[in-house]
């Protein structure tokens, strides 16, 4: 494997210990996709349409400002992207840091929690957001995996 990075999303810390968990396992580097305005407890109520994540996955050009610059990407070969499922794909602010990384050549594994679904459209619709990146299926890691699990895991998707 060369060198990776697990960039993530996380409205309730799930995905961040998913994804801390896979960077130990794989030896990656670790960067959070945190939005300029974090997300508030009404603004997550996916049962309300007015609620701020339900107004942004209505608008498939939305794209929430990012709290700090992206890293570079150059320097990598893969890019484990985390995320928790919102209405069947990645959230928008997972686009806004898709957009704002070059990934043209780079190894691009999705991976998802979720409280109830699937991984869903997300991997098909990742790679219409960088169509010049190899997108793999990626996958869902609920629950806890062990370093050997998530490194299996991370290698199966790599080749």
């Amino acid at each position: 494997m060369g060198k990776t990075l697990v960039a993530y999303f996380s409205a309730s810390g799930t995905t961040k210990r998913v994804a801390a968990d896979l960077a130990a396992a794989v030896g990656a580097d670790l960067y959070e996709i945190a939005p300029e305005t974090p997300y508030t407890r009404a603004d997550l109520n996916w049962n309300d349409r007015g609620s701020r994540s339900s107004r942004e996955m209505g608008d498939e050009s939305c794209r929430p400002a990012l709290a700090s610059d992206v890293p570079s990407t150059s320097s990598y070969d893969a890019v484990f992207v985390g995320f928790p499922i919102w209405w069947y794909v990645e959230p928008r602010i997972v686009d806004t840091f898709l957009e704002a990384c070059d990934l043209a050549g780079k190894t691009v594994v999705p991976f998802a929690t979720s409280g109830g679904s699937g991984v869903g459209r997300a991997s098909a619709h990742i790679r219409s957001v960088v169509p010049d990146a190899r997108v793999t299926e990626g996958g869902l890691l609920n629950g806890r995996h062990s370093q050997a699990q998530l490194s299996s895991w991370a290698e199966g998707e790599l080749r």
